[in-house]
């Protein structure tokens, strides 16, 4: 038995799903299993793009949704710091108003991932527009949007292992 730790993003989840992800790297048959799973990247490239996907999805599901003022890709978000993508609500006095921009910003790693991926770490953040804690509420929200969600974050965790193992892009730049 190795004495080997279980990867970070993967904390949380039962030790025999870790071990399966942990040995697939391990052995090289990660990536290949991943690409058999998720053949493409999604083709939203640019911020402009990024905007109409997230308007798109607020639009479907939390049309009375506050208003969202900017949308883009974020170099300075680091995966490693535990942030996929953020949300922010910026005040700011205009006369005797207070005036709130919403924003969100996804992590420049997901420009190049499946859509599955970018739709999860997107309907995550959208869902804060709703419910700012990490509750049942919140969740099942983010289950509403996307009824995959929980398989594709933990594939989402699970390809962050591998990446964090070491191991290259698999969807190009």
């Amino acid at each position: 038995m190795s004495n080997r730790r279980a990867p970070a993003y993967l904390a949380g989840y039962p030790p025999a799903l870790v071990h399966q992800v942990t040995t697939l790297i391990e052995q090289g048959r990660f990536a290949d299993a991943m690409r058999k799973r998720y053949p493409d990247a999604h083709t939203v490239r640019s911020d402009n793009a990024l905007y109409d996907y997230v308007q798109a999805l607020k639009a479907e599901h939390l049309r009375s949704a506050p208003p969202l003022g900017k949308v883009r890709f974020d170099n300075s978000l680091h995966v490693i710091h535990g942030a996929l993508g953020t949300h922010t609500a910026i005040s700011r006095v205009q006369g005797a108003r207070l005036q709130a921009k919403r924003e969100i910003r996804v992590a420049t790693l997901f420009r190049a991932t499946p859509e599955a991926f970018l739709r999860m770490i997107v309907v995550h953040e959208l869902a804060h527009l709703r419910v700012r804690e990490h509750d049942k509420a919140f969740y099942q929200l983010c289950q509403h949007m996307e009824p995959d969600y929980h398989q594709h974050e933990f594939d989402l965790r699970a390809y962050l292992s591998y990446r964090d193992a070491g191991g290259d892009a698999l969807w190009g730049a």
